[in-house]
Formats: C-alpha cells, sequence, structure tokens
C-alpha cells in the first residue's frame, strides 16, 4: 500500500499526530511543518473551494487604508486572528492557503477536540478527514495550547463563536456568537501579540440553510443522535451561560446556490506591545473585546457592501474572464 502513487507514509504519520518527542504529544513543540509537496497534494485536494469562491483577499495598513492582499498582516509574531466563523468553517481553507503561498506565513487554528480524537464507544466518524487540518498546524483548544503558540511567537487563528457560530441555525448568517466576557485579550497581551480582527463574507452565496438544528430536535431519531454526540464528545464551555455553550454536533442541510464568492477583510492591526500591566485589569481588558467584537462586525458589513459593486461576484463572469485571460489569473473585484 506504502508503494502506491500519492501514499506519503511521513504525511500520515504527521497527520495523525504519531510523531512525537516524548510519552505525550506535544502539539506546539512536536510540530512539523508540511513539506512543499505536502502542502502541494493538500492544496490540490481543496482546490475546488478556491476555483468555486474565488477568494478576495483585503488588508488594513497601520494608518487604516484598506489595500488589496495581505500587505497589512505583520510579519513577526506573535499574531492572533480573531474572526467570525463561516457556516461549516468554509472560509478556513482560502484562509490558510492564502497565507502560505502569499505571504510564507503558516496559521495555527485552534480547533474543536473532536476534530483530533476519536469518542470513547467509536461510533465518531473518522478522524483521519481532518487530517489535513492537523498536517497544516491546527491544534485541539485548551489554555495550555494557546499559551504556547503564542509564546512561540506563532500566527494564531481563533475563532471565539466556535461550533455554534460555524453550525448556526436559519437566518444567522453573519451573527457573532461570543462570550460575553473575554477568553483571550489577557493572554495575548501577556506576550505582546498584534490582534487582527476580520470578517469573512459569502456563504450565503453559496448555499442557504434549510433544514437546520431546531429542525432536527423535533425529529426522535435525530435528536437522540446529536444528544449521544453531545455527550461522548468533549464538552466545552461548561461554566458559560447562552447561546454559545451549545456546541450540539450536526450537520445541516444546506440547499446550494450558483456560487458567488468569499471576501476576507484584515481590520487594522491591534498592539498589545506594552499593555500587559494596563490589560491585566478586566474592565480595560473588556472594553478592548468589545472593540474587536465591534470591528469584526465592520469588517463585514464593510465586505458585504462593497461586494454588491464587485462585477465578478457570480461565478458565470469569472469563468468568461479566465476562459479569456487564463484560468490561472486572477479575477478582479470591486475598487477598494
Amino acid at each position: 500500500m506504502y508503494q502506491e502513487d500519492g501514499v506519503d507514509l511521513v504525511t500520515i504519520i504527521k497527520g495523525a499526530s504519531f510523531y512525537r518527542r516524548g510519552r505525550f504529544l506535544d502539539y506546539v513543540s512536536d510540530y512539523l511543518p508540511p513539506s512543499p509537496s505536502e502542502f502541494r497534494n493538500i492544496y490540490e485536494s481543496c482546490r475546488l473551494i478556491e476555483v468555486v469562491t474565488a477568494p478576495v483577499m483585503l488588508s488594513t495598513l497601520e494608518n487604516g487604508k484598506i489595500v488589496k492582499g495581505l500587505a497589512g498582516i505583520p510579519s513577526k509574531g506573535p499574531v492572533l486572528f480573531v474572526g467570525y466563523h463561516m457556516l461549516l468553517g468554509l472560509e478556513v481553507i482560502s484562509f490558510i492557503s492564502r497565507f502560505w503561498t502569499e505571504r510564507n506565513i503558516l496559521v495555527r487554528g485552534i480547533a474543536h477536540p473532536m476534530l483530533f480524537s476519536s469518542l470513547k464507544d467509536g461510533k465518531t466518524d473518522d478522524v483521519s478527514q481532518f487530517d489535513a487540518l492537523r498536517t497544516m498546524g491546527a491544534v485541539p483548544v485548551s489554555a495550555t495550547n494557546f499559551y504556547k503558540l503564542l509564546s512561540s511567537k506563532s500566527h494564531v487563528l481563533l475563532y471565539p463563536g466556535g461550533v455554534r457560530e460555524a453550525l448556526h441555525r436559519k437566518g444567522e448568517e453573519y451573527k457573532l456568537f461570543w462570550p460575553e466576557r473575554s477568553e483571550f485579550v489577557r493572554m495575548a497581551a501577556r506576550f505582546g501579540a498584534t490582534i487582527i480582527p476580520f470578517g469573512a463574507v459569502g456563504e450565503d452565496d453559496l448555499g442557504q440553510i434549510v433544514f437546520d438544528y431546531n429542525d432536527q430536535m423535533k425529529i426522535p431519531y435525530l435528536k437522540a443522535e446529536i444528544e449521544r454526540l453531545e455527550k461522548e464528545n468533549i464538552i466545552l464551555r461548561t461554566n458559560i451561560d447562552g447561546e454559545v455553550a451549545n456546541q450540539a454536533p450536526h450537520f445541516p442541510l444546506i440547499l446550494p446556490k450558483v456560487p458567488g464568492r468569499f471576501y476576507y477583510l484584515f481590520g487594522k492591526p491591534i498592539e498589545t506591545e506594552g499593555r500587559k500591566q494596563e490589560l491585566r485589569d478586566r474592565e480595560k481588558a473588556q472594553e478592548l473585546y468589545l472593540e474587536i467584537q465591534s470591528e469584526v462586525e465592520r469588517c463585514m458589513a464593510f465586505s458585504k457592501e462593497k461586494r454588491e459593486n464587485d462585477p465578478y461576484r457570480n461565478i458565470f463572469p469569472r469563468l468568461i474572464y479566465q476562459a479569456t485571460h487564463g484560468f490561472e489569473s486572477e479575477v478582479p473585484t470591486f475598487e477598494v
């Protein structure tokens, strides 16, 4: 089997998290970045989503000017990206790949533990389907892993809304489900991390939820399955009230649309260097947390408004453009 085309034993070992230096796996110190060939194979396996959504990347310089591309992102870490988790986390693929290809930056995502281990009774889906995420540096969410990533000056991707945001209900697109109190500001300040709020939009141009969690909970069999998965998975945020604590794993039924386009706007970098003492104060940290949340919402509102002026928002004009300019050519978008 190992001599078959497309089978790389080293990649399998890394993706399955079998490589470790000690008795226990350390997702930060034991991590080995993908080789160029490993990244190429992963990228090609996910390339369809890039072709279909033709992502537009915008970033904000220190002077507040919005520019096309990722020039506004610092090369030096630690950097903490904080933003909205699109339906099913579809925005992650282009997010990770564009930073790798355009800026040679490996972004380490913080993900739900269900992507890293099987359920105790073995009824979970095969976690090998998430090997690509682990190969690209994703780690299970925990305070320890967050601490280690920032201390190693990594570029870190954090979604405060977590599963609740990625598995939202009908009519909840672009709605943030964040905890009332900050979970990351003081840790970021401890290491002087640069915080970059961002918003990604386009899920409503790709599909529409027609059968969500609320619908599934009305059907006894599906309700029982959801409750079983919820009990057998690691439960997060048990000390938090509100909708963000409802992290029930399920899969919504989505009605596809004629594909539109994904738009990413990275807001102005927020420096915490030198603010460690100031942000130890819970109220000061909360003020910054609310500012970040507001900036994420502003980034999404900006992109939703500007995409109305994008002549290539729909896939058909994009295909015509690429047919005449080459299918590897970058499709234009609205003027910034």
